[in-house]
């Protein structure tokens, strides 16, 4: 089948002048900084935008269906509730909070003498800085207080599990008391190990450190068997206090407890502390065990 010859005069394809169209008009940039939203996109404004020219001599209320009812709600449906705060709905990083914690109250029992132990710490603060106490020390044989420790440090974390900590010890009991500055580190590491480390040093040049590491094996949700070690060191001697340069003493403890509640629950086990060095020959020198295993009962609360 052959195609008719376009008649004379007519072009065989018809040609429509390119239509005029207005110049972009540029949009208006927001700057977003709000969580992970970084960055600049588009105002969007939604009802706000220039209505069509159809809409824009229409009464919008003529679409309301008439009159609003009495007592209908308010225009921007605040009902007349003016803004404010509002109980419960606080951030909890922003508002103080208060904890204490004794970790050891016991009592226990060597092969010369009966014991009582303390290991306290309080905290109040927000999540970004808080003031932290910590005591820790027992009674000799002859009820006297022996080895105690105080600390009040200031506390700010430097990531999701770690803080750093930073403020003064004072130790009492046996021999005379010694002020010390204390930095250190607390946090928990991988296989969820409670750990702290902190260095002292005093006005006259001493130095120390302590170390300590804690974890919590369930076996069931309250029944609970806690590891405990601890090492103290010291930079030189120090007769008045019986504590000798390098490594002074190393603590290994094995707790048994059963929660009946977090805010209480009673434990037994088994505490062994090993003295060293200089430290070991003052211990030998007062007639006591270089080596002393104990046994402990005791509880644990919560606040």
């Amino acid at each position: 089948m052959t195609s008719l010859p376009a008649p004379a005069g007519t072009p065989a394809q018809a040609h429509h002048p390119a239509v005029p169209q207005p110049p972009p008009v540029p949009a208006e940039l927001q700057r977003l900084n709000i969580g992970s939203q970084i960055g600049v996109r588009p105002v969007v404004r939604g009802l706000n935008l220039p209505l069509p020219h159809a809409m824009a001599g229409m009464k919008m209320s003529s679409m309301q269906g008439g009159k609003a009812p009495p007592g209908a709600r308010s225009p921007d449906y605040s009902d007349g509730i003016g803004y404010g705060s509002m109980p419960g709905m606080l951030m909890h990083d922003d508002i103080p909070l208060a904890s204490l914690l004794v970790d050891r109250l016991e009592y226990g029992r060597r092969h010369h003498a009966n014991t009582v132990a303390l290991d306290a710490q309080a905290w109040y603060g927000t999540d970004a800085n808080r003031l932290w106490l910590k005591a820790e020390g027992e009674n000799n044989p002859l009820g006297h207080l022996q080895d105690w420790r105080t600390e009040a440090l200031w506390d700010h974390p430097m990531s999701i599990y770690w803080d750093t900590q930073l403020g003064v010890r004072e130790d009492f009991g046996d021999g005379p008391g010694r002020t010390w500055a204390a930095v250190g580190l607390q946090g928990l590491s991988v296989y969820w190990f409670d750990l702290e480390a902190t260095a002292y040093v005093d006005p006259s040049g001493r130095t120390a450190a302590r170390f300590e590491a804690m974890y919590e094996l369930l076996f069931t949700q309250r029944l609970i068997l806690e590891p405990r070690f601890e090492a103290n060191l010291y930079g030189r001697d120090d007769h008045a206090r019986r504590i000798g340069a390098g490594l002074s003493d190393a603590q290994f403890g094995l707790r048994l407890r059963y929660d009946f509640q977090r805010r209480f629950a009673p434990y037994i086990g088994i505490d062994m502390v090993r003295r060293f060095a200089k430290t070991a020959q003052y211990i030998r020198d007062a007639g006591e065990p270089v080596f002393d295993p104990q046994l402990v009962a005791g509880v644990r609360l919560l606040f």
